[in-house]
């Protein structure tokens, strides 16, 4: 089976470069089934950053994939999501994922809490590998991304996934509309 490719970045199969990856990052793909699928690339951590990354790298933003993650309280009860959208869309957090959520104010993480909760670094928070109690929200966009360009939990190196796997994430909803 060969690895993703995208532009002029050198794909290396994600399984054999752990320390390309974070911890919880490595630890999902080694336990699921398409985690050999994936390849991971290595970059300048100044340029993590998606739009600084496609600009530098000369690809299309619609070729990257973004994760954020949100929260809001319904009784008390906290709910929180990672949601994954297309680099060229934003997060409906106000209507799409506040429903989905079923809560009445929705909002993003607070960065220092995202990072120490998913155990990832900022810039490099990624669908793969995200604290169990998290939802993961697809936006069905991002299936049709022949490649897309995600975090890998480090500023240093990206993942390459094919969009169709998006769906098989472990955990993964996929929601039409997630992203505008």
């Amino acid at each position: 089976m060969s690895i993703p490719t995208l532009g002029r970045l050198e794909s290396l199969p994600a399984l054999e470069h752990p320390e390309l990856l974070a911890p919880p990052v490595l630890a999902a793909l080694q336990g699921w089934e398409h985690g050999s699928e994936l390849a991971v690339v290595e970059i300048d951590p100044e340029v993590a950053d998606t739009a600084a990354m496609s600009e530098a790298y000369d690809l299309g933003m619609d070729t990257g994939a973004n994760c954020v993650v949100v929260g809001g309280r319904r009784e008390g009860v906290e709910r929180v999501a990672a949601c994954l959208v297309r680099a060229d869309t934003r997060a409906d957090v106000n209507t799409v994922v506040k429903r989905a959520l079923d809560v009445r104010k929705c909002s993003f993480l607070p960065m220092d809490r995202a990072v120490e909760e998913s155990g990832m670094e900022y810039g490099g928070i990624t669908p793969v590998g995200l604290p169990s109690s998290w939802r993961l929200l697809v936006d069905s966009r991002v299936l049709d991304i022949d490649v897309a360009v995600i975090g890998s939990g480090v500023r240093r190196s990206k993942l390459l996934l094919p969009g169709r796997l998006a769906a098989a994430l472990p955990g993964a909803e996929v929601v039409e509309g997630l992203a505008s």
